[in-house]
């Protein structure tokens, strides 16, 4: 068996081979990141750094950043699948250390909200949405129109407003909401879909378990929240004053853009929310909700026939 220092020799006195790796070597000394890397940390950085570390930066170069080369987490073309490559500078050489791609992050935070959330599982026709499968008819037109923009427009720490989709059952509401969300995923930006009456269910069945707080908190901060059929719920002075309230409080503060479907146009809503179970009045309190409601979002009626049909 020939030793390995008499293969590198024989190799590095093959032309072919220094051609090769000469224009291998120039690819990475021209690549865009990689010069601006260099650049960087020229103060660092000397020519035998450099040449030692040419196979870490062939390595770092052929690979996928901020999921550029790859169109889902499952094709990930990486090295490691979910991450992506950062060049670090280790021992007086360059080296790479893999970190989270932005794709991994939404998909272990969508997993952690699941385990949490068990109300945001909602039907798979609604999950597989998009807008090419919506039935564009005249009836939606302008819901449709204003779900585009808000995905074609939004910046994060931007404020902007999210819509408050309403009418009768089965016109598409929450099929909007999917639509939405899986575009919004398209762009790798998180959202969350919760079905309202479900939570509330939960929360509640939550409160003498250390998971209520963490729950409220994910729902917070979660950068696009999406309650969908608000107002199908019974409403209790606990989940109206002590959920709901410091909820869109938070995010009305944050300017977290919040979406809402319902059955009821925002004056039922508010009409709605006035009467607790018990049968107790409260206008005041019904109105604070709505006043943060209408900061929210924009209300858009959605019409056509039923399509559960």
């Amino acid at each position: 068996m020939e030793n390995i220092n008499e293969t590198l020799k024989r190799l590095a006195s093959n032309q072919s081979f220094q051609k090769r790796y000469a224009d291998i070597r120039n690819q990475v000394l021209n690549h865009p990141e990689i010069k601006d890397f260099l650049a960087k940390n020229r103060e660092i950085l000397n020519q035998e750094m450099i040449e030692k570390s040419i196979t870490k930066l062939f390595e770092y170069m052929n690979q996928s950043k901020e999921c550029n080369k790859c169109i889902s987490l499952d094709k990930c073309t990486n090295v490691i699948k979910g991450y992506h490559p950062k060049l670090v500078i280790t021992r007086n050489s360059i080296d790479i250390e893999y970190v989270r791609c932005p794709r991994k992050i939404m998909d272990d935070e969508k997993r952690k909200n699941e385990r949490l959330i068990k109300s945001l599982h909602v039907p798979k026709d609604i999950l597989s949405a998009t807008f090419e499968s919506l039935q564009q008819d005249t009836s939606r037109y302008e819901a449709i129109k204003k779900a585009v923009l808000f995905v074609k427009n939004y910046q994060r720490d931007h404020h902007q407003k999210g819509l408050y989709l309403y009418g009768k059952f089965g016109v598409g509401k929450s099929y909007l909401l999917g639509a939405i969300a899986n575009e919004l995923a398209n762009n790798q930006i998180s959202s969350m879909i919760v079905y309202v009456p479900e939570l509330f269910r939960e929360l509640k069945n939550s409160i003498g378990d250390a998971s209520l707080n963490e729950k409220i908190e994910a729902l917070k901060n979660e950068p696009i929240l999406m309650l969908d059929d608000i107002g199908a719920e019974a409403v209790s002075s606990w989940t109206r004053d002590e959920i709901l309230g410091p909820l869109l409080q938070f995010r009305m503060l944050e300017n977290l853009p919040t979406f809402f479907t319902s059955n009821f146009n925002l004056q039922g809503l508010e009409h709605h929310l006035a009467y607790s179970q018990r049968g107790e009045e409260e206008k005041l309190k019904a109105a604070r909700i709505m006043e943060r409601i209408r900061y929210l979002c924009e209300p858009v009626e959605v019409d056509g026939p039923n399509r559960r049909y």
